[in-house]
This record gives structure tokens, C-alpha cells and sequence, in this order.
């Protein structure tokens, strides 16, 4: 695949540089936000990789730590998984910072160690509550609406999820890391398929730590201690 843009070098804390980045999202208008891991702050940019702004947090109990997960809405709401701090933070566009999401905790709308992030059709936001090995679901202003997900190997249960996303129909699949499992779920939490086991063969996994859909609905997965990213058709019934 031809490389159409690089946005710029590693090792380095100026704009338009990295450390350690794990996280992307883009905007309805193709404005592209990184997650600066090790510079713990957010990085926005044109399509085209021109710099356009950066922000980080501080306030009296932290800093933006860590951002695992960014999502932005169609509004473009930017929502942060402040992984180290176990919360989720939630800016504007532009970096703003409009409101803390959870604490430290097992409680309804409590995180430990919060990575993914996704939000569906209606701006309902998924955090993959990697810590607490369940998934949360809140509305767009971050009110909790449900979790579901319990420590464990069976259909439906979770150990340390790492990445959430939705396709056209918001069925919900998450990256059950610890596990080596794909699941998918319905917009309300019902369980409805799983596969991958642990392995190197077609179709395992070992850490799987991100997942992302496409418009046919195809689902992509970042296979990491394989070394690889698999692809998989979804099941058409007749």
C-alpha cells in the first residue's frame, strides 16, 4: 500500500511529534486526533498531516496521563481515555476541556485503566473499562446508561479488553485482549458471537489490542504478539 502522508518522527516532544502514540481518531470533517502516550497529550492535524494544535490536562488532583483510547463524535466532541488516571475526559474540538468522566473504581461509571473508546449512531459512548474487565456504555453528555461483562473466558465475559468498535447496525465488538477472543455484541449488550482463540493459526490471536469495521462490515483486528492484522468477512444468513 502506497504511503499517502507520514506525520512526522518519533522520540521527540515538539509539534507534530511523538512518543510512543497509540491512539487515532478522525473527525467528520477528516481532522485526525492522536493520542500522544508518553507526551500525555492529544495531537490535531489536517488530512494532508499539517500540524494544527495539541492540548494536554491539569487540574489539582492530576494530569492527562496515558491517553489510550480518543473518539470524536459528530459534533466533534473529543472523548479521552486518561488510561492512568482512570477516568475519561471530554474536550471540544479545539481542546477545550469540558468535563471529567468516572474515578478510580468498580462502581457504575467508575473505570481501572480505561483504553477503547467508541460511540454509535446516536452518540452514545462504549469505553472498554480494561481494568474492571467489562464494558461501559454512557450518553453523549456522559451520563452511565449500562455495563455489562464480568472477569472470566466464557461467552460474554472479559479479561482486560482493550479496544471497542461499532459498525453501521451499532453491534458493538470488542478486543478481549486477555483472552484472544473477538465478541460481538448488540447496541444494548446482549451477547451475540465470539471467535479467535489463543494461537498463531489463522484466526487466533495473541493479545489482540485493536478492532475497527468497515462499511461491508468486515472486521479488521491488530493481532499484536503475532505480528499481524487479520481480516474477517461477516456471516451472511440466508
Amino acid at each position: 500500500m502506497k504511503i499517502f502522508v507520514s506525520y512526522s518522527r518519533r522520540d521527540a516532544c515538539g509539534k507534530g511529534q511523538f512518543i510512543y502514540p497509540l491512539s487515532v481518531a478522525v473527525d467528520s470533517s477528516n481532522k485526525v486526533y492522536v493520542g500522544d502516550r508518553e507526551n500525555h497529550r492529544i495531537q490535531k492535524f489536517f488530512s494532508n498531516g499539517t500540524y494544527i494544535t495539541a492540548w494536554s490536562f491539569r487540574e489539582t488532583n492530576g494530569t492527562l496521563m496515558d491517553p489510550l483510547g480518543i473518539a470524536v463524535n459528530s459534533s466533534g466532541i473529543v472523548y479521552v481515555a486518561d488510561y492512568t488516571n482512570d477516568r475519561v475526559i471530554i474536550f471540544s474540538g479545539n481542546g477545550t476541556f469540558l468535563k471529567l468522566l468516572g474515578s478510580k473504581g468498580i462502581g457504575d461509571g467508575q473505570f481501572s485503566q480505561p483504553q477503547g473508546i467508541a460511540i454509535d449512531s446516536a452518540g452514545n459512548v462504549y469505553v472498554a473499562d480494561s481494568g474492571n474487565s467489562r464494558i461501559q456504555k454512557f450518553d453523549s453528555n456522559g451520563e452511565f446508561l449500562m455495563k455489562y461483562g464480568t472477569k472470566g473466558n466464557a461467552d460474554g465475559q472479559f479479561d482486560g479488553p482493550q479496544a471497542v468498535a461499532l459498525d453501521s447496525d451499532d453491534n458493538v465488538y470488542v478486543a478481549d485482549s486477555g483472552n484472544s477472543h473477538i465478541q460481538k455484541f448488540d447496541s444494548n449488550g446482549n451477547f451475540i458471537t465470539m471467535w479467535g482463540s489463543p494461537g498463531s493459526s489463522k484466526g487466533q490471536f495473541n493479545l489482540p489490542q485493536g478492532v475497527a469495521i468497515d462499511s461491508r462490515g468486515r472486521v479488521y483486528v491488530a493481532d499484536r504478539n503475532n505480528d499481524r492484522v487479520q481480516v474477517f468477512i461477516p456471516t451472511i444468513k440466508s
